[in-house]
């Protein structure tokens, strides 16, 4: 018995993407830990990273595939900021709970 695996198309990837992008965003949102909110931002990263990927196939050019690798650069240059930026936080108030640092004074 041999079963065909059905063929993906670009809405499966497209709601791929979006579920990724919805999951992070209300994890940003709802979460008060700095950490969490990081790689919620990241989680929101990777659906966009499906979206454009999925487009550029099924467009057939490379050029969604490129700029997913600058879209992966930028991500991981901003997850080494955002994390000497937590290590830094969490030395200062021994915290990473969002609320503590809703008054950043000088």
């Amino acid at each position: 018995m041999t079963g065909e695996m059905p063929s993906l198309v670009l809405s499966h990837f497209l709601l791929t993407g979006a579920v990724l992008f919805a999951l992070g965003l209300i994890g940003f949102v709802t979460r008060r830990n700095l950490i969490i909110m990081f790689l919620c931002t990241e989680l929101m990263f990777q659906g966009v990273v499906v979206t454009l990927v999925a487009f550029a196939f099924y467009h057939g050019n490379l050029e969604g595939q490129s700029f997913v690798i600058f879209v992966l650069t930028i991500a991981a240059a901003e997850a080494a900021l955002a994390l000497a930026l937590v290590v830094l936080l969490f030395r200062r108030r021994r915290t990473l709970d969002a609320a503590a640092w809703a008054d950043l004074r000088g």
